[in-house]
């Protein structure tokens, strides 16, 4: 009675370390599939990266990058396969390399060259303004026209 009690304990015990091992190794699995699915961009939504888009291709591709999870290839590994099939595109942060420069950099230019062409403008606009036109005080027939006018 008493092995018996041991045996099924033992039994248990074994089955219980199996299902937390297996628990544990999906949720790694999720987690990786995770952090890979959110460097992507999904090209159906384009605003929106692979794990957050309810798209069937966003679907397909969170299949597949688990897949390969499973398969044990890296994060690096993955991101390389999607990047030699749908180019920098898919990443949600493209490299700044090559034309990509301008879409890095092409903003602040654009910021510094606008902020400067207004300085200039500005420059020149307050320049040509006369700094003799003050302003003349009113006269008594237009002060009692607006107050007639206020009071009306």
């Amino acid at each position: 009675m008493l092995t018996r009690l041991l045996v099924t304990l033992a039994v248990l015990g074994t089955l219980a370390s199996t299902a937390v091992a297996t628990t544990v190794d999906e949720t790694e699995i999720d987690v990786k599939t995770r952090e890979v699915a959110k460097t992507l961009r999904c090209t159906v939504c384009q605003t929106e990266n692979i794990w957050e888009s309810g798209s069937p291709f966003a679907r397909q591709v969170r299949e597949n990058i688990r897949e390969r999870v499973e398969q044990g290839q890296s994060a690096e590994e993955i991101r390389a396969y999607f990047l030699s099939r749908y180019g920098d595109y898919i990443l949600m942060q493209p490299p700044a390399r090559g034309v990509n420069w301008v879409v890095w950099i092409g903003p602040f230019v654009v910021l510094i060259v606008g902020g400067l062409l207004l300085y200039r403008t500005l420059n020149r606009w307050v320049a040509s303004t006369p700094a003799s036109q003050a302003v003349q005080p009113l006269d008594e027939a237009s002060r009692r026209r607006i107050e007639r006018e206020l009071h009306s």
